[in-house]
């Protein structure tokens, strides 16, 4: 028989190390919010960055990579590493990020079927995007872009493109000496040329010598708005489908 006093003596333990646990996620929720909002929105539902609101991350499954991730970053992606901050605010971090697994998910209202029939018909999507290997190249390849996207961020983009263009698919319009114009996504720039990948999937390579102009066209794209141009009903479905895409065949 467990003598009583060990018994309350354990029990104050657990109290005293699941009001410290949350205690770290209260804490990490604030800095969460001044730190990590900006791209993974509040309460982690996804925007530029992706959702974190789900039981298992790509690149985190457990407590220890998390705060790896924090402060490295992920090279190759957007994700920066948070040089700002010290060690035990990011495990404070990291503490609410795991808590946000066990919140239950609220589903998007769209059909991702219907969603599929309307990036290959309606929307045209797959003439500049690329999805499992099919498709253009004009524009990002799509295949794994909701595990990088929420959905707040993909409705933003096919409604108002120009607000979430990434910078290295930069809109330029240059007019050579001799007359042409050139308008593309910049490929490449160095001092003395740039390299444009035009809408038909041609490259250019202009010499900056013989332009006569060269402009930056900074929150502009080549992607249509759809608006307009596909229903409530169509435009939850596409989004539907793009947060399905996580790059598994």
């Amino acid at each position: 028989m467990i003598h009583p006093c060990l018994l309350a003596s354990g029990l104050l333990l657990v109290a005293l190390a699941s009001s410290a646990q949350d205690e770290d996620v209260l804490r990490g929720r604030k800095l969460f919010d001044s730190h990590c909002a900006r791209c993974h929105n509040m309460g982690g539902t996804g925007g530029e960055g992706p959702s974190l609101a789900q039981p298992t991350l790509r690149y985190a499954a457990d407590h220890e990579s998390l705060v790896k991730v924090i402060q490295e970053g992920i090279e190759g992606t957007d994700m920066p590493g948070a040089w700002q901050i010290s060690e035990n605010e990011v495990r404070q971090i990291a503490a609410y990020v795991r808590s946000l697994g066990r919140v239950e998910a609220t589903p998007l209202p769209g059909d991702r079927e219907r969603g599929r029939e309307v990036f290959e018909g309606a929307g045209g999507c797959g003439s500049c995007h690329m999805v499992e290997g099919e498709g253009g190249i004009l524009g990002p390849d799509l295949s794994d872009v909701g595990l990088r996207r929420g959905a707040g961020y993909l409705r933003e983009s096919l409604v108002s493109p120009g607000a979430t263009v990434p910078e290295r698919y930069l809109l330029v319009r240059a007019q050579t000496r001799a007359g042409q114009e050139v308008i593309g996504v910049r490929v490449n720039e160095d001092s003395f040329t740039i390299q444009l990948r035009d809408p038909v999937g041609r490259i250019h390579s202009l010499s900056k010598l013989e332009l006569a102009d060269l402009e930056k066209a900074f929150g502009e794209s080549l992607m249509p708005s759809f608006g307009s141009q596909l229903s409530e009903a169509e435009l939850e479905d596409l989004i539907a489908f793009l947060a399905g895409l996580r790059g598994e065949r």
